[in-house]
């Protein structure tokens, strides 16, 4: 028997124990309010000096009138340190230069030709994705569902799912498991079922014991 799980749509919920609140964590889709980002449920993000503007810590250049989005799946673990560097950043390299001269007197609506012409994809993270220490996520990069990028690990282009990545760059180290298993947990979802229906089968999901997960998955 468990403990009731924190709510969804609380901001705060680690409770140490001594009884209080870690503000250093949150459930981060109810700490950011940006009209490029979205956050699924449960998802966390940790900061060791919690910043005011969660959003401008982890993606510091997507701006609320950028072209591109940041999607981020259900529950993944953001580290300290973690920041998404994503399309806005970036400075036209098909020419000479790179330097941004319009940046500097208001030629944003001009479309002057030393801005960008085009952008890069949008920056999407799967569920269940865990981010080390200082990780940096390049524009448009797509992470499967239950990838892991080590600590410091600067990542780009896709990650297959349940992959481990590890370097700079990032470089596949391994799978976390077989083509058949990641198969069928792709197939299960578990990440869709309810929190109570999920922490019925904790033993099972953080187990990797695969046929309760099936099994549970027909109810």
């Amino acid at each position: 028997m468990h403990r009731p799980f924190p709510g969804a749509d609380m901001r705060h919920p680690l409770t140490l124990p001594d009884g209080t609140v870690h503000t250093g964590t949150v459930f981060l889709k109810n700490a950011i309010d940006h009209p490029r980002i979205d956050v699924g449920d449960y998802t966390y993000a940790s900061a060791h000096t919690p910043p005011e503007d969660w959003a401008a810590r982890l993606a510091p250049y997507l701006y609320p009138g950028s072209p591109e989005r940041l999607s981020i799946g259900r529950f993944c673990q953001i580290a300290d340190g973690v920041t998404f560097i994503t399309a806005s950043a970036n400075h036209r390299r098909d020419g000479f230069s790179t330097f941004p001269f319009a940046v500097f007197d208001g030629g944003f609506e001009e479309g002057r030709p030393s801005l960008p012409q085009t952008t890069d994809p949008d920056t999407v993270i799967g569920h269940d994705v865990w981010l080390g220490q200082g990780v940096r996520i390049l524009p448009g990069a797509r992470l499967g569902h239950g990838v892991i990028a080590g600590a410091g690990a600067v990542v780009a282009g896709e990650v297959p799912p349940y992959t481990l990545v590890a370097g700079n760059p990032a470089r596949p180290v391994r799978p976390r498991f077989d083509e058949a298993t990641i198969a069928r947990l792709l197939n299960i979802a578990w990440w869709d079922w309810p929190i109570d229906r999920i922490l019925d089968h904790e033993a099972a999901v953080c187990g990797a014991d695969l046929a309760a997960l099936e099994a549970a998955a027909q109810v």
